[in-house]
């Protein structure tokens, strides 16, 4: 796979996945924490704020695997 298509694929994968994951956290948030205290959601967004790192390093792990070349 070229490089360009690589880092193009990977910039809508990582723009797909903090949308997608905002989205999801915040009806989450909404449906499950209504009624719940201030260090809940204090709690719930500082560890939903950080969870979403993990799935990007994987994609940018995979944009810094150098290209197979061809035989």
């Amino acid at each position: 796979m070229p490089l360009r298509l690589k880092k193009l694929i990977g910039m809508f994968l990582l723009v797909a996945l903090v949308i997608i994951y905002a989205l999801v956290a915040s009806i989450f948030a909404v449906a499950r924490l209504s009624e719940s205290g201030p260090w809940v959601h204090f709690l719930f967004f500082l560890l939903s704020g950080l969870l979403w790192v993990l799935p990007a390093m994987g994609i940018i792990k995979w944009l810094m695997l150098e290209p197979r070349t061809k035989r």
